[in-house]
């Protein structure tokens, strides 16, 4: 609840199922039959659910996921592209910022955010896993930046800023251009998959928990400073740097961390 004023927090999330468990959030798109299709208000819950997340106090880290064959196929072709058609350039744009907003709002996120990619990721999907900071790939998971095949940019969400610093220039230009379906082992071989498992409710719970048990502290802070390094020159960031390091010196984690050492045994981290 640091620095909240008057603002609650949202106690019943309606267009996806979210949970909250030892330190672990999750949220699961829940539209099974329809490939977990995005709706404009499941586009808006995602964007504020990601803006009240870091205040909670009871999250430490975020893994999103699909239920039943698909990740996420993008956004709704009837309740989104069909309703789109009738829109003003205005409303238009207003409803492309919002969707841009949900992947900024991702990366910007200090919780380290696990795409726990258990089917299909297409369009709005695929981005909404490029923007996490972990793809645990199940083997019938694939991947389509399907932009073009609907007549739109390839470049659409922050695809085209992320994705060539994730697998490449040339990579990336394949798959934006062509909006081909790739498999699991392809994604893996690339790089866009961190890794490709068979079990992928118990391998992403894992990651989950390492990372809420971890130096919580220590985790959050290396993402927000490869986030913001990503367009810096060396010195600045190697400044930046300097003074991160400086002041997590002082944090209780560092502390316990020399105190367990001296001590012979494991640290007890708790995120501070």
């Amino acid at each position: 609840m640091t620095f909240r004023a008057s603002a609650g927090f949202t106690s019943d999330w309606q267009h996806f199922g979210f949970t909250v468990a030892d330190g672990v959030a999750t949220v699961t798109f829940s539209r099974p039959d329809k490939l977990n299709a995005l709706t404009f208000d499941s586009y808006a819950d995602l964007r504020d659910l990601l803006a009240e997340l870091p205040h909670r106090g009871d999250a430490r880290v975020l893994v999103i996921t699909g239920e039943g064959r698909g990740f996420c196929s993008g956004g709704d072709v009837q309740e989104i592209i069909g309703e789109l058609q009738k829109m003003e350039p205005a409303q238009l744009l207003e409803f492309t910022r919002m969707t841009g907003a949900v992947v900024k709002a991702i990366r910007e996120c200090p919780l380290p955010v696990i795409a726990a990619v258990n089917g299909i990721a297409a369009g709005a999907g695929s981005v909404i896993a490029l923007a996490s900071d972990f793809r645990l790939l199940a083997r019938s998971a694939a991947f389509a930046f399907l932009f073009t095949k609907v007549g739109l940019a390839g470049a659409d969400m922050g695809s085209a800023y992320l994705l060539p610093r994730l697998i490449g220039l040339g990579r990336a230009t394949e798959l934006l251009l062509l909006g081909d379906k790739i498999d699991s082992a392809k994604a893996e071989s690339i790089g866009l998959a961190t890794k490709v498992v068979d079990d992928l409710p118990a391998e992403a719970a894992a990651l989950a928990h390492r990372l809420a048990d971890g130096p919580a502290l220590a985790y959050s802070t290396t993402k927000v400073l490869l986030t913001r390094e990503l367009d810096m020159d060396l010195g600045s960031a190697i400044e930046l740097e300097a003074i991160t390091q400086a002041l997590l010196m002082k944090s209780n984690d560092h502390a316990e961390f020399y105190a367990a050492w001296s001590e012979g045994r494991s640290p007890r981290w708790t995120g501070r």
